[in-house]
């Protein structure tokens, strides 16, 4: 029985070119409450450029390993066209580089596609939420391979900004813990990154919506970036 429990959006790019991966996807989001029609398989970059009308795509899931190149050049052109739409890599562990590329060109979130059907379907349901889920162990070798940011150097924030930044007066942990929700964390795993309880990162959380003037995790992520906090 399928449970429509999120706001669906349709139609859905997905690019793979695994046939087992490929029906892997399409069960889950049948699961999740998509009609079949909905769905847009394709195979390679070629197939996209040839068959795919960027501007009625909703929703997207690319893999990076393609057999006529890589996944990145899809998220630049579908970003380029309509930055608003989500886009989920669904990818084999790649190099450091291609992962920030990735997030750079325009990606929403990155899962492994090692990760069991529920982990992905939670994924697809997040980034159907408007959240920006990144796979954990993406998200620790990234935080393990570079220093926690600091906010942005103030010569490189708008005057306005930098005077919003500074009136937000963020704590030093609660700067760490805005960076880790930015990478898509949940609470839970912010705790386990920072060895503190779940009850302390949710309070410290709270407290950045309350400083930033919102009321949920992506309004604290864009607020955040807006300003020059991220």
């Amino acid at each position: 029985m399928r449970l429509c429990m999120v706001n669906l959006m349709a139609p859905v790019l997905i690019v793979e070119d695994d046939s087992v991966m490929q029906q892997r996807l399409r069960s889950i989001l049948l699961e999740i409450g998509y009609a079949d029609e909905a769905l847009q398989f394709m195979c390679s970059i070629a197939d996209v450029k040839c068959h795919t009308d960027f501007s009625q795509i909703a929703l997207a899931l690319i893999d990076l390993g393609l057999p006529d190149g890589n996944g990145i050049d899809i998220i630049e052109s579908l970003s380029a066209i309509r930055a608003e739409i989500p886009i989920l890599v669904i990818s084999a562990w790649s190099s450091e580089a291609m992962i920030i590329n990735a997030l750079q060109a325009g990606a929403t979130g990155y899962i492994l596609k090692e990760r069991d059907d529920i982990e992905l379907k939670v994924s697809i349901r997040s980034i159907l939420k408007g959240g920006a889920p990144i796979d954990p162990f993406v998200a620790r070798h990234i935080l393990s391979r570079l220093p926690m940011q600091k906010a942005a150097p103030i010569e490189a924030i708008p005057e306005a900004s930098k005077d919003e930044a500074d009136s937000v007066n963020l704590t030093a942990r609660e700067h760490q813990i805005l960076n880790l929700v930015a990478l898509g964390l949940s609470n839970q795993e912010i705790a386990n990154q920072l060895f503190l309880s779940r009850h302390t990162v949710e309070t410290h959380i709270r407290r950045v919506y309350r400083k930033l003037a919102v009321t949920n995790r992506t309004k604290a992520v864009s607020r955040a970036r807006t300003i020059g906090l991220l």
